[in-house]
Formats: C-alpha cells, structure tokens, sequence
C-alpha cells in the first residue's frame, strides 16, 4: 500500500487517540494495512466501552417521540455524546435513526459525525433517506472535515452515491475526503458509477483536479492508483481528454516533486495503449529528474503493478529516456535484480523490460546479464527464447552474451 495511504492512516488514528499526528509518525514504519487494523481495533473498543450506557438509552427511543426528544437532545446534549451514542441506538432502531435524520439540523450531525462509529452506520446504510445524508455531508465537506467523511464511504449504498452525485457539488471535497478511505474496492465502487452515471460528474472532478492545488493532486493519485483496472481505463481516457500537454506536464512534475512515483506507477501501468502513448510523449516524462525519480522509486518491496507501470511507461518513451531507464534499472541493487525475473515472469512484463534493454548501453546490459546468469538452465533458455521471439538478438547481443561467458 502507498505511502500516501499509509500517512491518511495515521492522521485517521490520530483522530481516533486525540493525540497530535506528530506523536504518532514513528507508527509509519507499520504501513498503511496494520495502521488501518491498529484503528479499526482501537475504536471497536473505544466504542464498545459505552454500549452498555447507550443501550439503557435506546430503550427509551420508541416511548418518546423524536419530535418531542431532538430538539431537545440537539439544545441540551454535546455533539461528542450524542454522535457517540447514535451507532449504538441506531443499531437497535434502525427506522427510528432514519426518521431521525430528517428532524436533525445538518450542522449538529456534522459536529456529532466524528464520535460516530463507522460500523455501526454501515449497518444503517439500507435505511439512510439520502436527501438528509446529502445535506449533512455538504455540511462536512463545507467544513472541510474530510477526515470524518473519508471512511464512511465504504458504507455508501449505490443510492446514497446516486444521490451524493446529484446533490454534493463540492469536486474537491469528495476527492479529498476518499483519500481517507481505505478500501480500494469500495473507492472503486464509487467512482465507476460515477463514471457510468448520466451526469457525466468524472470530466469535470477531472478539470477540478488539473487546475486545483497539490494536495488535492495528490488525494486523486492516491484515490485513483488504489482503483480497478477498468476504472483506472476511463478516469485516464478522461484525463488525456481533458488535460492539454501542458496540464498533464504539470501533474507530472508535482507528483515527480512530491515523491508519489509509486502512486503514480500503480495507475499508469492500467492505461488504455492509447492513454500511455499520449503520457510517453509528453516532454515532462522524458525530463532527466523524472526518468531518474521514475526508477529510483523502485524498491525490492515494489509491487508487479509498479514495475508495469514503470516497464510499460518506458517502452514508449523516446530513445533516450527508455536508454536512460534502461542504464538506471542496471545499476539497481543485485539482490534486486535477481528477484525481478520471477516478477516480470508472473506479470507478463518480459517483453516491455527486453525491449527497453534492446535500447540500452551494452555495459548496461552486462551488468544486469552478470545477476542474471545465476538463474537456472530452464530460465536461461527461456530467456534466450523470448529474445529470439521478439527478434531483438542484436540488439540485446551484450546481455546474451554475458549470460553465457558468466555462466
């Protein structure tokens, strides 16, 4: 998981301790899934510490009516207790937390939605009026507390998103509040119906993003790298619709800057042929910080998504940045390198990484054929085989034949 999950995770737990996200930064080294369980567990049992309480309450819910009881609860009771004690009664009366959510002000919802449970409102999705919900998450995101909005979004119920896309206007505050979200599957979710919808809501996030600031650049890598292959398809044909060379330059260099490399890699390597074609020719791919940030991200931990992105990317940039790439991956660590032949292997990414060393400096592809006359006989002819498949024994003529001088 990217880094840039890995820092929402720790502002989310942040939130759940009360404690300042500095306090918590030496937590990083635990990544973004054990962040994400160490949160979860913790506000299971914070929550579960006042059930008993607000299960005594929760027997008073069907003998007082609730015009009679909000507006007194909203005049008399903080916003903390009454959002801690809404999951637990909801949970008992779900048709009642409904009703409830039409007579509630969207500012008092708003001020009790960061003590509320996540789980427990997942379990009220199905009875959620979405009018109301849409007027108390215009309510958070006005107040820019995407903290609180991000992780209820793995609960929305394709009509809360209906009514969401219809109703919920603020671009900006949607894309930064899914960045806390944490599954990839409900993000994906979300935005492939808003991709399908008839509103055609995704050019205009997309224009949001091109001309907004670099955090909001940075919430949409990290929203869009963690979606579905055929998600990812349509938000890059929308951005390269969308986006002037110019625009696409400028995200580029602000991701290249922010050192979300990774983040960036895991969405380019699910382009549509055409979308990567178009991103190969832009002039920032192929500046000399970029084709160096681009591989130095690479690390032994780097996922096969990563390496396709990269490995895809530079078989079609221009002679001299794929040359560049090329001399680059030859200089990665060896104990690197001799792992990458079971990546591209199970990733199907042979034929990208022999076409880039095809461009290379033949000391560039000794050194990689020095790590790699250690594989076993059967990898070594296969390897022979694939660079006869794709005709490229001349061009790789340095790497086939330090693979057998070494071997």
């Amino acid at each position: 998981m990217s880094d840039l999950v890995t820092r929402a995770q720790i502002t989310l737990l942040s939130r759940t301790l009360h404690v300042p996200e500095e306090r918590l930064a030496h937590l990083e080294r635990l990544g973004a899934q054990h962040l994400h369980e160490l949160q979860e567990a913790l506000a299971k049992v914070m929550f579960a510490q006042h059930n008993q309480t607000f299960s005594r309450l929760s027997m008073l819910v069907p003998v007082i009516p609730l015009s009679i009881s909000l507006p007194l609860v909203q005049r008399l009771v903080p916003a903390l207790i009454a959002g801690r004690a809404a999951g637990a009664i909801g949970v008992d009366h779900p048709r009642k937390a409904a009703e409830a959510l039409t007579i509630l002000s969207p500012g008092y919802a708003a001020d009790g939605a960061p003590y509320m449970d996540p789980h427990a409102v997942g379990q009220l999705a199905d009875y959620a009026p979405p009018e109301p919900v849409v007027r108390i998450v215009n309510e958070i995101l006005r107040r820019r507390d995407y903290v609180t909005a991000g992780p209820f979004l793995a609960y929305a119920t394709p009509t809360l998103i209906a009514a969401v896309e219809r109703g919920a206007h603020d671009d900006e505050g949607l894309i930064r509040s899914a960045a806390y979200a944490y599954s990839g599957e409900s993000i994906s979710m979300v935005v492939r119906h808003l991709l399908n919808g008839n509103l055609q809501r995704v050019p205009k996030l997309v224009r949001t993003i091109l001309g907004g600031s670099a955090e909001l650049q940075l919430a949409a890598v990290s929203v869009f790298s963690r979606c579905d292959a055929d998600v990812i398809v349509g938000i890059g044909d929308i951005l390269f619709d969308e986006g002037s060379t110019e625009d696409i330059g400028a995200l580029i260099r602000a991701f290249v800057t922010a050192g979300v490399v990774p983040e960036t890699m895991r969405f380019v390597g699910q382009l549509s042929p055409s979308a990567l074609d178009r991103l190969a020719a832009n002039p920032a791919v192929a500046e000399p910080e970029s084709v160096d940030a681009f591989t130095a991200a690479i690390d032994i931990d780097s996922d096969a998504a990563v390496w396709r992105g990269l490995l895809e990317l530079a078989d079609r940039t221009p002679a001299p940045a794929t040359r560049r790439i090329g001399g680059n991956l030859s200089h990665l660590d060896g104990a690197m390198l001799a792992q990458l032949p079971a990546v591209l292997t199970a990733a199907d990414l042979w034929t990208p990484l022999l076409r880039i060393l095809a461009v290379a400096e033949p000391d560039a592809q000794s050194r990689i054929g020095e790590v790699w006359s250690a594989l076993e006989d059967a990898e070594r002819g296969a390897l022979e085989q694939r660079i006869a498949d794709l005709q490229l024994g001349e061009q790789l003529s340095a790497l086939a034949a330090t693979l057998r001088i070494t071997h």
